[in-house]
């Protein structure tokens, strides 16, 4: 795994240098206006002389070519520009004969795009190669072959796609190659001197270090029985030689970005395991379930509570409060939390011997992509120390006038160490700021003559409005407010604070001014959203890995998964569990990722032993999921695992019945069907409506839960506004 190539990725889009050739000037001006608006800098030219004059006095990183122009054939600009390497060719021209567009690749043509009513697809598909273009840089081709003239086609094809190419003509020769580099597909011959390929495949695919990398055969013969044996020994692909330019040129880039996004999924997972290893190290974390059950605990928290592991998992945190806490104290953290909102502050806790111990405590609610409550991460610092001495400074404090000098000088230390720690400002009675330490101008970017005089609001985000109104409403009427405000730097960004406002009073009981305390919990915020981001997508590129495999859509995974939330609400599924089935339907067909490509792919029915394999997939996605313990997780677990049983106990792989069947599963089912039925599939053509209800109605009680689909049927319109809204067509212009 290569992480490197993630972590370094390119962090905006890729722009080009365009030279589009192309006579119809409706066409030309479509094509050049809307790589513009991506941000692609494009020349035009409407004849073969133009466009030869622009070439040799301008460098493009692009050429856009028609091949027939009103002065002469693009084959003319192709063979004059052939010389320029860097230059990249793709082909735009209404001629859809497959034997000359084979032919062009020769030039170093990298695409094909067919003129028809699709022109924004095919903008945006010519704006996807060049970010592609640029990716390719990174990946490595070892051609292992004996004919220079398959070297030569080959390096045609692939060089101009930025590839890096390795040659290798027998075996003994690309064993080093591959010890020596990183390589990322192997196109390989099965007829070679020496060793055969398949010899070699059967040694890569026993290499538990390329046991991932894939493969693509090239044999003269077509044998079934050979084609059977290469998959088996591990072959993502077989072409028959002479192989289409086109062809193979389309199944290196699918494997590659295959390879890339398999790559991304298992290095996110590892950014993610630094996350969690960073702050188990640094605080003391514990997680709860949305009810406030603690399903996680990390061992800093067993050491300073001294209770162990499974004596405070299952358990409410009441198992740690200390009896001097306020009850209002908790009272106004879990409406804060339960308002998805962070909440700051003090705890003090009582260990298992019964000892206190103080932590500086920050409870984050976790929340999906629709702003649904998951669960709570817990982040502490033990204070303990801090506050003991706090506690020592107030003892001292009311001793008698003989101590007075010795009070005296700790009450200035006090105030020292919370100048220094502490983001504070005071505000007089008109709500204007007549001081702040230099830690609220260091953290804010003012002066402080640039803040003496003017009010807070300058620096409140807009967020914030209602929640300021109530503090000063708190305050103002003689009560101290506690709070999580976000400020904007004088330079624009966010600012998070844990703000405690209180006012302040004279000897005649009456306020003169107001103190805002402060602690600056930016980072820990950041953090956080990091963490919450980063599970959300680990999620979403599993099933978007598993899917890519079976050449469906994105858009398949997200309509399963509001079809099923949908159900499942109408169901009378409680939010939270609707919710959780909606974040784990995507995940349905994970198994499918262990299922070979001459199997899944398959456009016919599939032989018996096929189907066996096929089936299977569900298993496999139980197997990768079950062992988990979030319930996410678990919900995917049972989701893979129960989709394709049927209510009547005909179905796989348990052939369970009624309401031995989950749920969740029950629910998938029929999410699932619907969308596949009304889908283009490799073996079928998408079913019009009228038919898919039909079945519906024919299978209630056989294959879907009777009940469940009757809600289903009741409330379609709803369901039919999510399949309009998550298309896959794209638009025509």
């Amino acid at each position: 795994m290569n992480c490197k190539k993630i972590t370094n990725k390119i962090s905006s889009p890729i722009v080009a240098s365009i030279l589009v050739v192309e006579d119809s000037k409706f066409i030309n001006n479509y094509i050049s206006s809307g790589l513009s608006k991506l941000g692609h800098t494009c020349t035009q030219a409407f004849a073969l002389q133009e466009a030869i004059t622009q070439l040799f006095t301008t460098t493009f990183d692009l050429i856009i070519l028609d091949l027939h122009l009103p002065d002469g054939e693009g084959e003319e600009l192709l063979s004059a520009i052939h010389h320029l390497s860097d230059t990249k060719i793709v082909v735009f021209t209404s001629d859809d004969d497959q034997l000359r567009r084979d032919e062009l690749f020769r030039y170093g043509v990298i695409d094909y795009f067919i003129k028809d009513k699709k022109i924004i697809k095919t903008i945006s598909e010519i704006h996807q190669l060049i970010q592609r273009l640029e990716k390719n840089k990174g990946q490595t081709i070892l051609i292992v072959d004996d004919s220079a003239v398959v070297h030569r086609q080959l390096s045609n094809l692939f060089k101009p796609r930025n590839y890096n190419l390795l040659i290798a003509k027998t075996v003994q020769e690309a064993l080093p190659l591959m010890k020596e580099h990183s390589i990322d597909l192997v196109i390989l011959d099965l007829e070679l001197p020496g060793m055969n390929g398949a010899e070699l495949l059967d040694i890569i695919k026993k290499n538990p270090h390329y046991i991932a990398l894939p493969v693509l055969v090239l044999s003269g013969h077509n044998d079934a029985h050979l084609i059977s044996k290469l998959y088996k020994l591990g072959a993502s692909e077989f072409l028959k030689k002479p192989f289409v330019n086109e062809e193979i040129s389309l199944k290196v880039d699918f494997w590659i970005d295959y390879g890339r996004k398999t790559n991304e999924l298992a290095c996110q997972q590892a950014i993610l395991m630094d996350y969690k290893t960073a702050i188990d190290s640094s605080s003391i974390v514990s997680k709860t379930n949305a009810k406030g059950i603690i399903t996680y605990v990390n061992p800093m928290f067993c050491t300073i509570s001294g209770y162990r592991e499974e004596e405070l998992i299952g358990k409410p945190h009441n198992i740690v409060r200390h009896p001097d806490m306020p009850q209002s104290v908790f009272e106004t953290l879990w409406k804060t939390i339960q308002a998805k909102k962070p909440w700051h502050g003090v705890i003090k806790n009582r260990k298992k011997d019964g000892m206190p111990y103080y932590v500086d405590t920050f409870i984050h609610p976790i929340l999906d992509g629709n702003n649904n409550l998951i669960e709570y991460i817990g982040i502490r610092t033990d204070i303990t120390e801090h506050e003991l001495f706090k506690e020592k400074l107030r003892y001292e404090l009311d001793i008698s006038d003989s101590h007075y000098q010795e009070a005296l000088n700790l009450h200035k230390e006090y105030e020292k160490a919370i100048q220094e720690s502490t983001v504070l400002t005071r505000i007089d009675t008109s709500r204007r700021i007549i001081y702040a330490n230099e830690l609220f101008c260091e953290t804010m970017g003012y002066t402080l003559g640039e803040l003496k005089g003017q009010t807070h609001d300058m620096m409140h985000h807009p967020d914030n409005i209602e929640q300021i109104n109530t503090m000063w409403e708190i305050v103002e009427a003689g009560k101290i407010w506690k709070g999580t405000l976000q400020y904007i730097h004088k330079d624009g960004h966010t600012v998070w604070f844990d703000t405690v406002m209180l006012p302040i009073y004279n000897a005649h009981n009456e306020i003169i001014e107001y103190m805002a305390i402060r602690h600056n919990i930016t980072e820990l915020i950041r953090a956080h959203y990091e963490i919450e981001e980063t599970q959300k997508e680990l999620i979403f590129r599993m099933s978007e890995v598993a899917e890519s495999r079976n050449k469906e859509t994105g858009n398949h995974i997200r309509r399963v998964a509001f079809y099923s939330r949908l159900l499942a609400l109408k169901a009378g599924l409680p939010f939270d569990e609707a919710h959780i089935l909606f974040t784990a339907s995507p995940m349905h067909d994970i198994g499918k990722i262990a299922i070979p490509d001459h199997i899944l792919l398959k456009p016919g029915k599939f032989e018996p032993e096929e189907w066996e394999v096929m089936k299977k997939h569900s298993e496999i996605g139980f197997n990768i999921l079950h062992g988990s313990n979030r319930p996410i997780l678990q919900a995917a677990a049972i989701v893979a695992h129960e989709h394709h049983e049927k209510y009547d106990g005909t179905g796989y792989p348990r052939q369970l019945s009624g309401e031995e069947i989950h749920i969740f599963g029950r629910i998938t089912a029929i999410a699932d069907a619907f969308d596949a039925l009304g889908s283009i599939r490799p073996y079928k053509k998408a079913w019009e409506l009228p038919r898919i209800l039909e079945l519906f109605e024919a299978e209630k009680g056989k294959h879907f839960d009777p009940k469940l689909m009757e809600l289903f049927l009741e409330n379609l319109d709803e369901f039919l506004m999510i399949r309009d809204k998550f298309t896959d067509q794209d638009s025509e212009i």
